[in-house]
């Protein structure tokens, strides 16, 4: 765990945090990505415990409290962030629980407890994929499942442009990065799909869906295509990576 990058990545997200007010939470998954209400990956959620890595606002969490969830809880490394979900989840009963932490840092969440574990577009700001992934093991039930999505590895290697990729940077560089499109300096990790795939089997985890598809629907494009997210390139590579595990 880098502090260092961990005490950079707190101050960008607090500085930025407005920006990503409700922004593409559940039923998202991420930008030109499929939606939980086509996939129905968390199933039936009734009664269920939840926890939330990378809360930010907390709209992923109010989601899941409209579907019936038992028990909200998330851990956020932003404070202005965990303030922000606060207030969007004050009226919900029972009271959500929110961590101010780092994903990588067990803040005192009970272990064995959880039905669900989930993170939306988060898991690629750890500092150390093994500890996060082992507490996120650790937090679930047997049989708990594991969800999360973030952006497809493949998709900052890669430029387009007039219907063609060029690769710019090696899919097998793995490590530390400042995001070309972060306003803010801030520090993203890079992994091979295979690492993501190989750290949660060595966790314990038994995955059981990965998913690489692109939605182009009309109605969604407004929200995603920016200077980062293009349909050109959403046509050409995957935006975004979403696993399906549980804990074995």
């Amino acid at each position: 765990m880098n502090a260092e990058t961990l005490k950079m990545n707190k101050n960008s997200w607090n500085e930025a945090a407005p920006r990503f007010f409700g922004r593409n939470p559940l039923p998202e998954y991420g930008p030109l990505a499929p939606r939980e209400d086509e996939l129905n990956l968390f199933g039936d959620v009734a009664q269920a415990k939840v926890l939330e890595i990378g809360c930010g606002s907390g709209h992923s969490l109010l989601y899941l409290h409209q579907k019936k969830a038992g028990e909200l809880w998330g851990v956020d490394l932003s404070s202005v962030q965990i303030e922000t979900a606060r207030s969007v989840l004050k009226d919900i009963q029972p009271e959500a629980r929110l961590f101010e932490s780092p994903m990588e840092l067990d803040p005192g969440l009970p272990h064995g407890y959880f039905d669900i574990v989930f993170s939306i577009f988060a898991i690629g700001w750890t500092t150390d994929l093994e500890k996060t992934l082992s507490n996120v093991h650790r937090y679930l039930k047997q049989g708990g499942i594991f969800l999360f999505s973030w952006e497809h590895p493949l998709y900052n290697r890669i430029k387009a442009a007039e219907g063609r990729c060029t690769v710019v940077k090696s899919y097998l560089e793995e490590g530390p990065y400042v995001h070309e499109a972060w306003r803010e300096p801030a520090i993203m990790q890079q992994y091979k799909l295979s690492t993501y795939i190989n750290t949660l089997i060595q966790t314990g985890f038994q995955i059981e869906k990965i998913i690489e598809d692109v939605c182009t629907d009309e109605a969604i494009l407004h929200q995603h295509v920016n200077g980062w997210y293009s349909l050109e390139k959403a046509k050409l590579v995957p935006t975004t990576m979403i696993i399906k595990c549980r804990k074995g």
